[in-house]
């Protein structure tokens, strides 16, 4: 196999796998290394969803989807685009906890994400090229795994929420996939069990705080902007104590979105609105109790408010229509800000 037709195979944004037709086989090399017959994308289509549906558990359709995403992303997002609905819970939400979960127990591909490590601050750049190689990168989601999915803090593991991201920004919105990168930055991980794994894939030390965590986004962040200036930057799952400062560092300033805060008060607003658009009551007579206070509850508390005021109440008036619980002890408080 010439060194050319390997690179085509083995890259998921080029192999066709059995619809090179037989010029392009010709042209690329690959004469004797596929399967005579040419199969159509549709064929393709028609016989992997075959194999899915062999798969009996949610966690084994996943691996075997991943295997697909590995391999060809044109067969991988033609499936999916024809499967939204059957697919998102076994791609994404709730199966990807599962293989966050068991990560690096399980880890087979990066699948083309980048892995930036605060303990390697000046390799930033470096690998941002790696793994894009050379790739025009419109659309970055980053996390840096401390909230995941409401299971926590799973370090390095939570790159797959990444990558899970954006195959929904793709299959639902028609995102090139060859213009985004899934990256995760592991800045250490407070979960026990991983520390003391040795076949965890992450840093072994607990998560860094303070300024020289901000200083490694911040590096991460104009590093990103100067090799991609066409980015949209958006932050996933980011702990309570860092997701807030982040976004209101960068909001102003580039082209940015934390899915937590804003995407989850977006969609619960546009919930409220079409509920009273049947009831026919007023949205400035309801009073919202927050169950839970952390980045999501926040967000949606702050979406709301935010409509009251565009609604025409004072900030003193919109608080009064609010509370929030702590959900680890129920109590109650009035928003505060």
């Amino acid at each position: 196999m010439s060194e050319k037709a390997q690179q085509i195979l083995n890259n998921p944004f080029l192999n066709k796998g059995t619809a090179f037709t037989l010029a392009e086989r010709q042209q690329l090399g690959l004469v004797g290394l596929l399967p005579p017959h040419v199969q159509t994308l549709e064929e393709q289509v028609k016989q992997t969803y075959a194999q899915y549906l062999s798969k009996t558990s949610m966690l084994e359709k996943r691996h075997f989807l991943m295997m697909i995403f590995n391999e060809n992303r044109v067969l991988f997002y033609k499936l999916f685009s024809q499967h939204i609905a059957e697919f998102m819970p076994i791609v994404y939400d709730p199966t990807i906890a599962d293989t966050i979960e068991n990560y690096s127990s399980l880890f087979v591909n990066p699948q083309n994400a980048a892995f930036l490590s605060i303990d390697a601050p000046d390799a930033i750049a470096e690998t941002l090229k790696n793994a894009t190689a050379d790739r025009n990168i419109k659309l970055i989601v980053v996390t840096d795994a401390e909230g995941i999915l409401g299971i926590g803090d799973w370090g390095t593991q939570g790159v797959d929420i990444s990558v899970g991201k954006l195959m929904v920004y793709t299959a639902a919105a028609g995102i090139d996939p060859s213009s985004v990168l899934p990256v995760v930055l592991d800045v250490g991980t407070n979960r026990e069990s991983l520390l003391k794994d040795p076949m965890y894939l992450g840093n072994h030390h607990e998560r860094v705080r303070g300024e020289k965590y901000y200083d490694f986004v911040d590096s991460f962040v104009q590093t990103a902007e100067t090799l991609f200036p066409d980015l949209y930057l958006h932050f996933e799952d980011f702990g309570r104590s860092n997701a807030a400062n982040i976004l209101n560092k960068y909001k102003d300033k580039i082209v940015t979105f934390n899915d937590d805060i804003q995407g989850t008060g977006i969609i619960v607003l546009a919930g409220l609105l079409g509920a009273l658009n049947i009831s026919g009551e007023t949205f400035t007579d309801q009073v919202y109790m927050s169950f839970g206070a952390g980045t999501a509850g926040a967000g949606i508390t702050q979406r709301i408010y935010e409509e009251m005021l565009q609604q025409g109440l004072t900030e003193d008036e919109a608080r009064t229509h609010f509370y929030m619980s702590i959900s680890k002890d129920c109590s109650l408080r009035m928003i505060q800000s």
